[in-house]
């Protein structure tokens, strides 16, 4: 089977293929929202600890962080269609599962079962958006109508979460997956071409065990405080750098870092996605727990945050395509910062003002940033990886939310006594808004550092060793460096 880039579809066919990967998105990231929103519900009926909470979220990201490099490396070599198709058959029987959990800890295991579908499906419709629209300004395009979808899900998730939660009950929540998702592999069978990479990666099992290690041993060590695993996470993270260059075909190809807007991307997505996973875990639980208010109150009371995701993802498209991705990360960088400040420093949670106007600034950053991450990343690496070089950008993001909740939550859980207390919840919540806020600023001046002249020069050297090397030319090379 030829690969979609040599088999260019008609621009209508190309829109039906990317309506279809936006549904794939849409349900994984409204999973996110939604589930947010019915935390409390979920914590009464099941009795469970704000442990217990983090790890409903972690167990998902952590697994789907661990498995994306892998999924999108095996779409590239038994084919992306197939890969995509059989992750939205895992992602519907887990959310039904999940919809059907009897305790915390069978819903911690129906949710891995959710991560090992959801990490078949984002960067396999990615690495399917990067073969179909091959031209560097209509994929920056492409792109911000992607990032679009995650401001859907953001301002549809908490509203349509706390509608259900409160009307039918949690379980509820996991029951909008399966109509979009059946509607999904239905569509796809029928519009998406299969396509394969002409020359992928072998498979690398010994890399994938690793990185399941360290994202695992690290994220246990972070709720658990266990510095057992924190050694663990250590030793296969030393195992992993001197494994994997020895390899001619790695899981993670280290020579791609050598490019600074790549290593920056890498490094942008995981602050960023960090800064949202825990504001969103803390300003969940502050309102319903602390407010007093129901879970559609709730939802209605972030809807100005995810409205702002859901106006500026498309316009930070936009911006990246014409002028390319520094604008954007300087603009996200300071809103994101900016958004998490007033909760920091003056206990924006006991004012409606400063809580609204924090929700907004960080919507307006969190919108922006993501484009620009997908767009470097993805520019910087070979199109016959195509699926491993969106893997490497949805892999930083899941880190980064997985990392951000454990964070986050294990600063709240280590400096409350209970969740009834307004006083000790913000006084508690404070030091997780500060590590929110550098994460702003690191997405500031990570976005400064390498998206500049200099930075364009390492882009192009490693395009040209990577050639020299025997790579394939890189993706849509000239937006990288654009």
């Amino acid at each position: 089977m030829p690969d979609l880039t040599h088999a260019p579809l008609t621009r209508g066919r190309q829109r039906v293929v990317l309506a279809i990967c936006c549904m794939s998105l849409l349900i994984v990231s409204l999973d996110n929202t939604v589930l947010n929103v019915a935390l409390p519900a979920m914590q009464r009926d099941l009795r469970a600890s704000v442990s217990g909470l983090q790890w409903t979220i972690d167990a998902y990201t952590l697994v789907l962080a661990s498995l994306l490099m892998f999924s999108g490396s095996t779409a590239d070599r038994i084919g992306r269609r197939k890969v995509f198709v059989t992750g939205l058959v895992f992602f519907v029987l887990g959310s039904l599962l999940c919809s059907l959990a009897p305790s915390l800890e069978t819903l911690v295991v129906f949710r891995m079962i959710q991560a090992v579908g959801g990490s078949m499906l984002n960067p396999v419709a990615m690495s399917i958006i990067t073969n179909t629209f091959t031209e560097p300004a209509a994929r920056a395009r492409a792109i911000g109508v992607w990032g679009g979808v995650v401001g859907v899900s953001m301002a549809a998730g908490p509203v349509v979460g706390g509608l259900l939660v409160d009307s039918v009950g949690w379980r509820a929540v996991f029951w909008i997956n399966l109509p979009i998702g059946l509607a999904a592999l239905l569509l796809t069978l029928r519009y998406v071409p299969e396509s394969r990479a002409p020359k992928p990666r072998r498979p690398d099992p010994v890399g994938q065990l690793l990185v399941a290690a360290l994202l695992g041993s690290l994220t246990y060590a972070i709720i658990e405080s266990s510095l057992p695993f924190a050694g663990a996470a250590l030793a296969a993270l030393v195992a992993l750098l001197a494994y994997e260059p020895r390899r001619r075909e790695p899981l993670i190809d280290l020579r791609f870092f050598r490019s600074a807007p790549f290593s920056g991307a890498t490094i942008i997505a995981v602050c960023a996605f960090a800064a949202l996973g825990g504001f969103l875990f803390l300003n969940t639980l502050y309102l319903q727990s602390v407010r007093g208010l129901s879970a559609l109150d709730a939802g209605l009371y972030m809807l100005p945050m995810a409205s702002m995701t859901l106006v500026f993802a498309p316009l930070s498209g936009r911006l990246v395509g014409s002028r390319g991705p520094r604008l954007p990360l300087l603009i996200a960088g300071t809103a994101m910062a900016a958004g998490c400040l007033p909760f920091a420093a003056f206990e924006a949670e006991t004012s409606d003002p400063l809580l609204f106007a924090g929700y907004v600034v960080f919507g307006i950053g969190f919108g922006m940033v993501n484009a620009p991450i997908t767009n470097t990343a993805v520019s910087g690496m070979p199109l016959a990886q195509a699926g491993v070089a969106s893997a490497v950008a949805s892999t930083s993001r899941q880190v980064g939310q997985t990392l951000g909740v454990a964070v986050v939550g294990t600063v709240l859980a280590t400096g409350v006594a209970t969740l009834s207390r307004t006083d000790d919840f913000v006084e508690a919540s404070r030091a997780g808004y500060w590590i929110m806020t550098g994460c702003g600023f690191c997405v500031l001046l990570v976005g400064a550092l390498t998206s500049g002249a200099w930075a364009r020069g390492t882009a192009e050297r490693t395009a040209r060793r990577l050639a020299a090397e025997g790579e394939q030319t890189p993706a849509g090379a000239t937006s990288a460096t654009s």
